[in-house]
Order: structure tokens, then C-alpha cells, then sequence
């Protein structure tokens, strides 16, 4: 009696032969062997893989020289051992044999058959794994949508075969393999930080450090320092991109700073710098952020602009600056155009240096409007409460509107107070429903509070005014920050508008207007010639536009104010000719010279050119010179206008226009580039200033500034900053 063992990396493997007396009959049943077997097996019932086999039906087959006799399984009797099958695709296969010595994999589900087994020949198992991942098994794939479909419940079985391969660790084809990395988590941990502002301390939060180790319990996770210095280096290594560009930017860079404050009174100015790259694509972003103690002081700005350019070194690139209107005076502003004169060329003498913030001036003049009819604007405040703070009363009012046939399809809601565009809408809904309200009062005892007839007079006028300030600002809101040409139109309309208003005899009117214009008149005269060159930058109108509004602003004087604005632009102009225009692009890749010379030889004099025509070139310049030659900028103006769209690509105009225009497109691509707001776009129509959160201002200047610079910079992708330095023309 013999025990042989043989194993090899998939399959274990055990014969037992045992030697009997040579008889006629190949198969035979001994009973004292049976009782042998039975006590060895008893004792080999520890190992798995008897364990596994116990129960199954044994024969025994003589061997053939009839010296002993192997034991065998009836189900393997054509072979001389099992291979045990350790694949988990065999949870969904089985083997069905379909001729001698050939069988085939017929999957559980679908009952479709694969080759398995040709005589010695096997198929293999990676065409069977294909057929589950990748799912191209019709029921597993019906299966797999249906689970989509239903939401998890407690104690519902999983492993099923609609997640067949579960237990493999291995990656299987189609379902790639992502192996866990500490330092990603790290930084994507720090990103999401980031980008939606949630506080440093979190990744200590207990609730939080659970869900992440239940999530991946490899992650070691970070602590509060540990997560700053990952923030603070995603900071740094965009800062180190985005000077990368800003150092090969074709033109000049202008700012807008704008001023946030905390309950700690101390100030924070944010430096948005705005350009236009060599692609002629409008940049805009947070570049710099200052802590400085005092907020209200005109050296706050100085602060800002000095920490600005020691951190990116941009001095002689500064085209313009828009502040907060808060430190428009002349005495904030003078210090700064001192500052820029030493080491900025100042372009047009600075009149172009320092502009006010259009949305701060809208807003400032949306409150005083609403302030000049406070009471009115309060009891239809408190109207509009009243029907939607009560479901009966909203029904009611919906009763009663559907009776009155008021054809107004608008729902009425309250509005925040920190946000003037919502009080302005509120307002536009409630005047639409006016007779419902006046009805309400006479049906509902409880409501005591209707607006009279003249109240909604009142209403509609308020109303009239606060269009032209919402149109003007909605401009500001748009996805693309727009370019300087599209605030001229809405700006003049807005100072005509409330010129004619202050002289009308309606004492309401004017009293309403007249604080409105005063305010307004010092923002025209402060940004009227920056906002006229803008827009005569738009060839659909050029200095046509600025004649026509000026006439209908100035009257007979308009020509004086057209003198200016023209007399502006052509010296601005002349400034940029006085510049040195950068190389084409095929120069510089060939290092072809501007004007080539011609070798000549010994003796030979420059008036023995080849056809004896040089004594005619010189006739001809002498001519050219004696004319006097139009500039780029009367060819722009002189051109004919481009016919006015509303979906106009003025920076891809200007792209195409370049090597017409090459002085005028530079002067362009600056003055288009100017921002008219200091504000991000969420806060055109907010009533106050921003107010930082106590927890932000808690952290240190360093790390805030990171936070805040990192969002902005994130938020526009690095990969788009990463591209525009391969287009940049140096």
C-alpha cells in the first residue's frame, strides 16, 4: 500500500494504491479494505482538501500490470487525478461535457457555451472572465441596471453575480486597477479644502476621521499643521505656474482691489489682476492677498499694490488700477499715481491710473433709491410676507387671483435684504399683482397692511429707475468677465437718464434722482474718457458711439467733450508707436533681419544695382516722404463700421486683426483688459461690503492668503494656465 502526493500552483493532487491479488474483473469491492480507507480517511479529515472529498462515490481501478489498484473518483474516471479549479469563474460556469474527450464552460446565467476542453488541450479561463466583467452577459448586464436602479437596504446579500468578481484582488480586463497612494489622498484631501472653503480643522473632526478610515483604512490620516502645509504648497507650486506666465505676458497688467473686513476689524484687500495673453483670452484672478490693520486708511492700498509687485515684479507692466470706491479720493489716489510715477511709465499722464468700482457705485445708488421710499418698499415687504408665511393666506391670494384674471405668471417670494437685485425683483412682482393685494384687503380682516394706489405709483417709478441700475450690473454677472468696451452704452444711459429725471417737475422724481445723479456725475467724470477709449476700441463704434452720446448728453458743448476723448486716444496711440513692436513669430523662429544687406565689393558703389532702377527708389521714397501717411489708428477709425450683433467676439476680431493693426492691436489688447469692477461676480449686487468669517480670520495672513489665492486659481484650472504658456509669444 503506497500514498503519493503531488501538487503544482493550482491543483492538489493524492493517490492511494494499495496492492490485491490479480483477479479477473478490472473493478472490485473489498470489504476489510473498505475499513482501512474508512479509518485512514478519518484520520486525513483535518486537511481541507479531504474534507472536501469525503462523501464522494470511490472506486477502485486496477492498475495495468495488476500489481495494485488506485483510487480514484467516479466523476475523474479518465483521468488519473482532478485538477481542483480555484478560479472564481467557476462560481458562474459549470462543465458539461458534449463528446469524448471534449467539454465546454456553460455559464449559469445565459446558459451560453465556451470551449473548455479538447482532448489534452485547455482553453483556459480569460475568454469566461471576459464574458462577466465586461459585460457581454445579457442577464448580468439586465441584472447590474436593475441594482442601479434600487437603493441599498440593510442586510441585503452582496457578491452576487451582478459584482462577480468581488473577491479578486488581482485587476481583471475592464476594470483597471488602482493602486492606494497616501500622498494623493493627501493633496486631493487639501483640494477639496480648498475649493469649497471648508475649515482645516476637519480632517481632526471625529465624524470625519471615521468615515475616511471606514472608507480606506490604509490612509493615515492628517492632522490640522499637516493638511496647512499641504494647502499652502498647492499654493505654491500654482504661484510658480502662474509667474511662469505673467512673466511672458505680450501686454500690461491691470489691478482691482477691493476690500474685505472681519469682526476683528481688521482689513483684508484682495489684488485681482486682469490681462489678455497672447492668444487675446481675458484673465482674471486673484493674485495677492494684504492684511493690513486699518481698513479705511488710504495707505491700505499702497500696501496692497507694494506687497503686489515685490511678490510678482510687475512694475513697469501696470497699465491701470480700480479701487473701491471708498478710496476714490484724491488723496488715496494721489499717493499711489506718486508712487507709480518713479517706477511705471505712466500711460497718458495717468489718467487711465485709478478708476472707481462700477458695481459699488450701482449698488450705493440702488440704496439710496430704496432708502428715499423706505416705508413704501416696507409695507410691500411685509405684504408679500403675509401671503407666504401662511399657507391659507397664499391660497386665498391665489383664489382671488384666478377671479381677477390677472395675467401675471410671476410667484411671489421675499427678498434679502443684503442683496439690492432681490428687493428690485421683489418689488417688479408685487407691482404686477397689485390688484390682487387691494382686494386682499377688503376679503382677509387680517391683512391691514395693503400699499395705497399712490404707494404702487410710487413703486412702479422706483422701479423704472432701479431697471437701469439692474441691466447695468447684470453685465457684471455674466460666466466670461467682459471686456472694458461693454459698459460705455449702459453707463451713459444711466447719467442722461437721471439728468433729464432731476428737472422734472414731478417733486418725487426729482427728489428720488437728485442724490443718485450727484453721485453719479463724479463716477462719469472720473471714468468717462477710460470707458470712451474702451468702446472706441469696438469696431461696431469706434468714435461714432461717443459722438452720438455725447450730443445727446452735452448738446451744443458735445464737441469739445469729442475733442477730448479723440486727442486722448491718438496720444495714448503715439505712446505705444514710441514703444518697440515685438518680432514675428518668423522672425524669431528664423532669425530672419528686419532689413537685410547687401555684401558688395571693393570699388564697387550702391548705384550699380542689377536693373538700374535704384536712382527710381529713391525718387519714390522722397515722394512717401513728402506725403503725409495715415496711421494705424485714422485707418481703424476711418474704416467702415462692422455691422452691430449682439454675440460679438471682440478679442477673436482683434486675434485676426493683429498683423493689420500691429500697433493699435497692442494699445488694444491693454485697454480691453481694464477691469470696471473690483468684486467677483456673486457679489455685483450686495448691499455691504464682504465680511470674513471668524474663523478664517483666525488663521495666519500666510495661510489665508494661500486658501483664497489657491480656490481662484484652481477653480479656472491649471491646466489652461500650463497651455497658455506653450501659446505665449515670446
Amino acid at each position: 500500500m503506497g500514498f503519493n502526493q503531488s501538487s503544482d500552483d493550482s491543483d492538489f493532487g493524492v493517490s492511494l494504491t494499495v496492492p490485491i491479488p490479480v483477479s479477473s474483473e478490472p473493478y472490485i469491492a473489498l470489504g476489510p479494505l473498505a475499513r482501512l480507507l474508512s479509518f485512514l480517511f478519518a484520520d486525513l479529515s483535518h486537511i481541507p482538501f479531504f474534507s472536501s472529498r469525503i462523501g464522494e462515490r470511490l472506486v477502485f481501478k486496477m492498475s495495468a500490470n495488476g500489481d495494485n489498484t488506485e483510487l480514484v473518483s467516479a466523476e475523474t474516471q479518465p483521468n488519473n487525478r482532478r485538477r481542483r479549479k480555484k478560479s472564481i469563474v467557476w462560481e458562474h460556469f459549470t462543465i458539461e461535457p458534449v463528446g469524448a474527450g471534449c467539454t465546454r464552460a456553460c455559464c449559469k446565467q445565459c446558459k451560453q457555451t465556451f470551449a473548455y476542453r479538447t482532448g489534452s488541450k485547455l482553453a483556459g479561463t480569460s475568454h469566461l472572465k471576459r464574458h462577466i466583467v465586461l459585460g457581454t452577459c445579457p442577464v448580468i448586464c439586465r441584472n447590474q441596471e436593475k441594482n442601479q436602479l434600487t437603493p441599498y437596504s440593510p442586510g441585503a446579500k452582496t457578491g452576487s453575480f451582478t459584482d462577480p468578481l468581488r473577491k479578486k484582488r488581482r485587476a481583471s480586463p475592464g476594470s483597471p486597477f488602482f493602486p492606494f497612494d497616501q500622498d494623493y489622498c493627501r493633496q486631493e484631501i487639501a483640494k477639496m479644502i480648498i475649493m469649497h472653503e471648508y475649515p482645516l480643522h476637519m480632517v481632526e473632526h471625529p465624524a470625519f476621521v471615521a468615515f475616511v478610515q471606514n472608507l480606506q483604512p490604509r490612509f493615515n490620516m492628517v492632522s490640522f499643521s499637516t493638511v496647512q502645509g499641504d494647502c499652502v504648497a498647492i499654493y505654491i507650486r500654482e504661484k510658480q505656474s502662474l509667474q511662469n506666465v505673467l512673466e511672458g505676458m505680450p501686454g500690461r497688467i491691470s489691478l482691482a482691489l477691493d476690500v474685505w473686513t472681519s469682526n476683528q476689524n481688521l482689513g483684508y484687500v484682495l489684488v485681482r489682476g486682469q490681462y489678455i495673453d497672447a492668444d487675446w483670452k481675458l484673465y482674471r484672478m486673484i493674485l495677492n492677498v494684504v492684511m493690513v490693520p486699518n481698513p479705511d486708511s488710504g495707505n491700505a492700498l499702497n500696501q496692497a499694490v507694494v506687497s503686489f509687485l515685490s511678490d510678482w515684479g510687475l512694475e513697469s507692466k501696470l497699465f491701470t488700477i480700480t479701487v473701491d470706491h471708498r478710496f476714490s479720493n484724491d488723496e488715496a489716489t494721489g499717493d499711489l499715481k506718486g508712487f507709480f510715477s518713479i517706477k511705471n511709465p505712466l500711460m497718458l499722464n495717468g489718467q487711465l491710473l485709478i478708476g472707481q468700482c462700477y458695481a459699488h457705485v450701482l449698488s450705493s445708488l440702488a440704496q439710496d433709491a430704496l432708502t428715499a421710499v423706505r416705508e413704501i418698499v416696507n409695507k410691500v415687504r411685509t405684504s408679500v410676507k403675509f401671503v407666504k408665511t401662511s399657507e391659507t393666506h397664499e391660497e386665498k391670494f391665489t383664489e382671488l387671483k384666478e377671479q381677477l384674471q390677472v395675467p401675471s405668471r410671476k410667484t411671489l417670494f421675499l427678498d434679502d435684504e443684503t442683496k439690492w437685485n432681490t428687493t428690485y425683483l421683489m418689488l417688479v412682482v408685487a407691482l404686477e399683482l397689485k390688484e390682487v393685494f387691494s382686494c386682499l384687503d377688503t376679503s382677509d380682516p387680517e391683512y391691514k397692511e395693503a400699499p395705497s394706489m399712490d404707494d404702487w405709483k410710487q413703486v412702479e417709478t422706483l422701479c423704472t429707475y432701479l431697471k437701469l441700475l439692474y441691466d447695468a450690473a447684470s453685465i457684471l454677472t455674466a460666466t466670461t468677465y467682459p471686456t472694458s468696451n461693454m459698459f460705455f452704452h449702459e453707463v451713459w444711459k444711466i447719467y442722461l437718464e437721471l439728468s433729464h429725471a432731476v428737472v422734472i417737475q414731478d417733486p418725487f422724481i426729482s427728489n428720488l434722482a437728485r442724490p443718485m445723479q450727484e453721485k453719479f456725475d463724479k463716477y462719469w467724470k472720473d471714468c468717462n474718457l477710460v470707458l470712451a477709449v474702451a468702446v472706441v476700441m469696438d469696431p461696431r463704434f469706434k468714435m461714432k458711439l461717443v459722438e452720438f452720446s455725447f450730443t445727446k448728453i452735452y448738446g451744443d458743448d458735445a464737441n469739445t467733450y469729442i475733442k477730448i476723448v479723440d486727442e486722448g486716444i491718438h496720444e495714448l496711440f503715439l505712446e505705444y508707436v514710441a514703444q518697440p513692436l515685438p518680432l514675428t513669430p518668423t522672425y524669431v523662429e528664423h532669425g530672419i533681419p528686419s532689413s537685410p544687406k547687401r555684401e558688395t565689393s571693393p570699388g564697387e558703389t550702391l548705384l550699380a544695382t542689377g536693373d538700374g532702377l535704384l536712382d527710381f527708389d529713391v525718387y519714390i521714397s522722397e515722394i512717401s516722404a513728402s506725403q503725409q501717411s495715415k496711421s494705424e489708428l485714422d485707418q481703424y477709425l476711418e474704416e467702415s463700421l462692422l455691422p452691430r450683433i449682439q454675440e460679438f467676439d471682440i478679442l477673436g476680431w482683434w486675434k485676426l486683426n493683429n498683423l493689420k493693426y500691429p500697433t493699435l492691436s497692442k494699445m488694444a489688447r491693454d485697454i480691453l483688459s481694464i477691469p470696471v469692477s473690483t468684486v467677483d461676480s456673486d457679489a455685483v449686487f450686495n448691499v455691504g461690503h464682504t465680511v470674513l468669517d471668524s474663523y478664517r480670520a483666525s488663521l495666519r495672513p500666510e495661510t489665508l492668503e494661500a486658501l483664497i489665492c489657491a480656490k481662484d486659481w484652481l477653480q479656472f484650472g491649471s491646466t489652461e494656465m500650463s497651455n497658455a504658456i506653450v501659446k505665449m509669444e515670446f
